[in-house]
């Protein structure tokens, strides 16, 4: 048994999962779950570490013991609703909060930051704890993201049907997964899309005062105004062919303001429904780069479940078929989660989790760290 453990980009909380998994990449199994949301203090100290402050090694250090009690907290949960006992887990991967991620630039190898404290969580714990997944594949060349491509591969896989999944969190990520018509040696494509909810998080956050648009309905009150969403797709990065990963560093509150300069007049809802469309295109745009014409898309993350962005999604990708991926068998909160559990499983097996055609790097590496309980 492992448990996974993922606090994502859009740093609304926490999300575990105690799952089961053979040592053959064997069916998978999902014990019990659990989630708990960042007080709202964290959830601002968090928001703020990713740009430039004051006394930021110490409001990290604090920041990063803050967020492994609510990582124990929900460990303490699952093995609670599992039924299960510490000893009965071989290892927690936790992936820890990014807070910056500029992998490739400075000094051509850069580097990508996630607060976390492993070593205390083991000692609240008492389980082994695999840590510090990205930053192995940066030190290779690599982006260091995203690194859920394998997983996606043998979780969600088909021998005769060309899928992809794609997370929308914070930021979005695709995995491009062949079907049969595609050579078996064909290197797997993953990469981010660009934008997923920090934006229209964001946004909604400043005009309402709630934290995220619920379902898109806020959203779907407006409309797409299409001089602010050409000068949003003129960004680079959208055009940039892959390998490549974003994150807050670039998509973020003055990078709209920056477009948004000029064009007065726009009503909030109007904007709150062009990042939408922003989001729904960047994750269409990113089907291009496949091998062959993607046949389901399975959807995962907090996007999931906003329905006016599926609803411009399922039109932008036209005859694809679109679906949760709790329609092929997980949660899509908890997809994630289950990958670092996942990840973690690799570590301990001593197998390669990072792949060169998804991230860049010089070649394939075992990622993260081991704390022994």
């Amino acid at each position: 048994m492992f448990i996974g453990l993922m606090s994502g980009t859009s740093m609304d909380g926490v999300d575990g999962v105690l799952a089961n998994f053979d040592d053959h990449n064997g069916p998978v199994s999902i014990l019990a779950s659990a989630s708990r949301p960042f007080p709202p203090a964290l959830r601002v100290e968090l928001l703020s570490l990713n740009t430039p402050g004051d006394n930021e090694l110490h409001r990290a250090a604090l920041a990063a013991n803050a967020l492994v009690q609510i990582y124990a907290q929900v460990v303490a949960e699952l093995l609670a609703s599992g039924q299960v006992q510490a000893s009965d887990v071989r290892a927690i991967g936790a992936h820890g909060q990014t807070v910056r991620h500029r992998p490739q630039e400075f000094d051509n190898t850069g580097y990508t930051l996630q607060l976390n404290q492993p070593a205390l969580l083991a000692e609240l714990c008492g389980i082994d704890v695999v840590a510090d997944f990205r930053s192995r594949d940066v030190a290779a060349g690599g982006q260091g993201a995203p690194l859920v491509p394998p997983f996606h591969r043998a979780m969600f896989g088909h021998a005769s049907q060309a899928r992809a999944v794609l997370n929308i969190g914070g930021i979005s990520n695709i995995t491009l997964l062949p079907g049969a018509q595609t050579a078996t040696d064909a290197p797997l494509i993953g990469f981010d899309c660009g934008p997923g909810n920090a934006l229209m998080d964001a946004w909604c956050q400043l005009h309402t005062g709630v934290a995220f648009d619920d379902r898109g309905q806020w959203g779907a009150t407006g409309a797409v105004h299409a001089g602010l969403l050409s000068a949003l797709q003129d960004d680079a990065f959208f055009a940039k062919p892959p390998p490549k990963s974003t994150g807050r560093d670039l998509f973020n509150m003055p990078w709209l303001c920056q477009r948004l300069q000029g064009m007065e007049g726009i009503a909030p809802q109007d904007v709150q429904a062009t990042l939408t469309q922003l989001t729904a295109w960047a994750c269409a745009r990113a089907l291009q780069w496949g091998p062959q014409t993607c046949e389901l898309l399975i959807v995962c993350g907090g996007g999931a479940h906003n329905d006016g962005l599926m609803q411009r999604l399922q039109t932008a990708i036209g005859s694809t078929q679109l679906c949760s991926s709790a329609d092929v068998g997980v949660s899509p909160t908890e997809v994630e989660a289950l990958a670092f559990a996942w990840l973690a499983q690799q570590t301990l097996m001593r197998k390669t989790a990072s792949l060169p055609s998804v991230t860049g790097a010089q070649g394939a590496r075992i990622l993260g760290a081991v704390y022994p309980a």
